[in-house]
């Protein structure tokens, strides 16, 4: 009997180590071996906004964690999670089944790393979400859907061509108000975006009035949810069209609540917050003058990357004030040395950096490019023609005709014609 139970552990740890590249496995409090599938299928673009979101230049740049989030339960009940999500105080439905919850453990185990930074960066985003949000009297619970889209990331641009928190493709954010243009991608401006995406909340709510069909046609259109609804014979439920749906967007909803069970029960899976050194007091100063971020970088003594982050509309560095009024977005405490040395951050590098571009031009005349060259006499001979003159010098007749101010073709024996080569 001993030898069957050492033979039998044995097997058990083999077929941990065999499933170990695609499962993780745990103990549950029975001692009992619980498989968490890594085969889910999680939604392209939510995995590549996971990874882009370490190429941040304040994430890159946090400070260690001041907690050690290594030690924590990696088997939490069902019971457990399905009366966490019952407690949430949310308008919005937040079911529980065997796809959310897959996505919460995506979350609290395979990418708790990530969570602690998305905490970090939402005391600077969920205050703006929170406030245009409920303003337009939606559900708060709405400001986690940039954690899936961008996983905060404001200059996140999909493979898709979807940019900024909200991820608008060109034609939507035009279509709510977003200046789109070689120098400005208001779909990146953390402000404007914000208000877009919720005007397009309630266009969509107005046309649903079902939340969960709402983020599903944020995801995939209007134009395939309703097709999804017409395949389930009418039926306007997530949960009933579901299998009608494109494949990434199946997973959509379930991943939006485990976004939201994650961000509200960090601290239950002991996930720390990351030390991410994001101005949390910041301006806006309107200005009316062309100005590179390197100008300001250099005149301030502020590192040019925390003015892209702050102010990531701006495709090319560069504020087109000279155009309209554009904002630029500053910490508080310098906004006043900024407003002070204007005029020196418009000065510096001005040649090479904003006054590089010719507003004017003037096309050579041709006296000027005929300065370079030969002028040869020709004397006209009898049965000679400008068709034949030209071909021989290897020009036109036109201009022979303008060298030597010729109005039609006749010419006569003995006539001296100005031919220029080059």
């Amino acid at each position: 009997m001993f030898l069957k139970k050492i033979l039998f552990f044995v097997f058990v740890i083999q077929c941990i180590h065999l499933s170990a590249q695609s499962d993780l496995s745990i103990l549950n409090d029975n001692r009992e071996i619980i498989i968490i599938n890594d085969s889910i299928l999680v939604p392209d673009e939510v995995s590549y906004a996971l990874d882009h979101m370490l190429t941040n230049w304040y994430v890159s740049n946090a400070k260690t964690h001041h907690c050690d989030s290594t030690h924590f339960d990696y088997y939490v009940p069902d019971s457990v999670v399905s009366k966490r999500l019952r407690l949430m105080p949310c308008v919005m439905e937040m079911p529980f089944n065997n796809n959310v919850r897959s996505f919460i453990d995506l979350y609290t185990i395979k990418r708790r790393n990530q969570v602690g930074y998305l905490l970090s960066l939402g005391d600077y985003y969920f205050r703006l979400f929170e406030q245009v949000l409920d303003k337009n009297k939606l559900p708060i619970e709405l400001r986690y859907l940039p954690v899936i889209e961008s996983a905060l990331n404001p200059t996140a641009i999909s493979r898709a061509g979807a940019s900024g928190l909200w991820q608008f493709m060109s034609t939507t954010g035009k279509m709510y108000g977003l200046e789109i243009n070689s120098l400005v991608d208001e779909r990146m401006d953390p402000y404007k975006s914000t208000h877009a995406a919720v005007k397009y909340l309630k266009d969509l709510y107005d046309i649903y009035g079902d939340w969960h069909l709402v983020i599903a046609a944020y995801n995939c259109g209007p134009g395939n949810v309703n097709k999804a609804i017409r395949r389930a014979g009418g039926k306007q439920d997530y949960w009933a069209i579901y299998p009608f749906l494109p494949t990434e967007t199946r997973g959509y909803v379930p991943i939006f609540i485990a976004a939201n069970y994650a961000m509200n029960y960090a601290n239950a899976h002991n996930i720390c917050k990351s030390s991410i050194d994001f101005p949390k007091a910041v301006d806006t100063v309107m200005i009316n003058q062309r100005i590179h971020f390197d100008q300001i970088s250099y005149v301030l003594n502020i590192p040019k990357e925390q003015i892209k982050m702050m102010n990531p509309q701006y495709r090319r560095e560069i504020i087109p004030g000279d155009i309209k009024p554009y904002a630029v977005v500053l910490p508080m405490q310098i906004t006043g040395m900024f407003i002070d040395k204007m005029s020196d951050i418009a000065a510096y590098k001005a040649d090479s950096l904003i006054n590089n571009r010719r507003s004017e031009i003037n096309i050579a005349s041709q006296s000027v490019a005929q300065s370079n060259s030969k002028i040869i006499y020709h004397t006209v001979k009898s049965g000679q023609t400008l068709s034949s003159i030209a071909a021989r010098y290897g020009v036109s007749v036109s201009r022979i005709r303008q060298w030597n101010n010729i109005h039609g073709s006749m010419i006569r024996p003995g006539q001296k014609i100005k031919i220029h080569k080059t």
